[in-house]
């Protein structure tokens, strides 16, 4: 059985940074994507960064240059390193995980419905 736990999250202030962190358990594909993805209430959820396998990865334009996602070399921790936060990055933060392999298209626009795992999320609150 697969379970992405996050952790990682808290509060802080504006200009502050955090690094979550996603374990992944029971997950054995060879090549796959995970994701972070965040929802604010009222919000839509966002993609805001994936990576493949493979190397791929891709950033939300509200994640350029502020945000990192990377792994660990066995794979099995996903991290994203939040630099100078801003107000409007609070949200509930989700770990995410394909079924497998995924497209070029998936990984480029974080298409959600691609992503068949999600963690419980954790939560960013960031003031200013």
């Amino acid at each position: 059985q697969v379970q992405l736990v996050e952790s990682g999250g808290g509060s802080v202030q504006a200009g502050g940074s955090l690094r979550l962190s996603c374990v992944a358990s029971g997950y054995t594909y060879s090549r796959y994507c995970m994701g972070w993805f965040r929802q604010a209430p009222g919000k839509e959820r966002e993609g805001v960064a994936a990576l493949g396998s493979d190397g791929r990865i891709s950033y939300a334009d509200s994640a350029k240059d502020r945000f990192t996602i990377s792994q660990d070399n066995a794979e099995v921790t996903l991290y994203l390193q939040m630099n100078s936060l801003k107000p409007e990055d609070t949200a509930m933060y989700y770990c995410a995980a394909t079924v497998g392999d995924c497209s070029d298209y998936d990984i480029k626009h974080r298409y959600a419905p691609a992503f068949g795992y999600w963690g419980q999320g954790t939560q960013v609150t960031v003031s200013s």
